[in-house]
């Protein structure tokens, strides 16, 4: 099952509301633009994983708050939950943000070609990728790093970072993604 467009737009709009910010403010805070943020709070628009990544960061929010159900956490591993991005990466949530733990885990996996690039997340924010199967690259610091199935690494992912897969075979990860603040 691919992750539900409309929700996310529904969950943009909720985290909007509650903070009292119109969409100018969303879009200064997230360096995404009005126009975009309208389309995806009316399901016009399939946001990429990065163009989530941006709003999330901007709202101080974990990246499952947009790709899985309110109130449901997760407990257990469950496949099928899937956000497609336009680059070609697909992200599944392992486990949703849990606030008392401070962390949530997707599985991600990049087909041949993938390159994705990620803006800088909030200050503080980790990410621990192990690579399960196949080979990718990660850029960090402009410098790319080669990684192969049982690699690991950790960083601050409050820089821009990105993805890549240039192998003939698909690659999967786990991302582990940590957060400093409770949300």
């Amino acid at each position: 099952m691919d992750a539900d467009i409309s929700a996310i737009g529904r969950h943009l709009k909720k985290h909007r509301a509650e903070r009292g910010w119109s969409l100018d403010r969303v879009a200064r805070e997230c360096g995404v633009s009005k126009a975009m943020l309208g389309q995806i709070e009316r399901g016009e628009s399939t946001p990429t994983v990065s163009t989530l990544w941006k709003i999330a960061g901007g709202l101080r929010l974990p990246l499952s708050r947009f790709l899985v159900a309110e109130g449901s956490a997760l407990q257990r591993p469950r496949s099928g939950l899937r956000h497609h991005d336009a680059s070609g990466m697909i992200v599944t949530p392992l486990f949703a943000f849990d606030p008392a733990l401070g962390f949530e885990m997707f599985v991600i996996e990049l087909p041949r070609g993938t390159l994705s690039e990620s803006a800088s997340h909030a200050i503080g924010v980790i990410e621990h990728l192990i690579v399960l199967e196949g080979e990718m690259e990660l850029r960090l610091d402009g410098e790319w790093q080669f990684l192969s199935a049982g690699e690991a690494v950790r960083f601050p992912a409050d820089q821009p970072h990105a993805y890549r897969n240039q192998s003939r075979a698909s690659a999967r990860i786990h991302d582990l993604i940590h957060y400093p603040f409770s949300s």
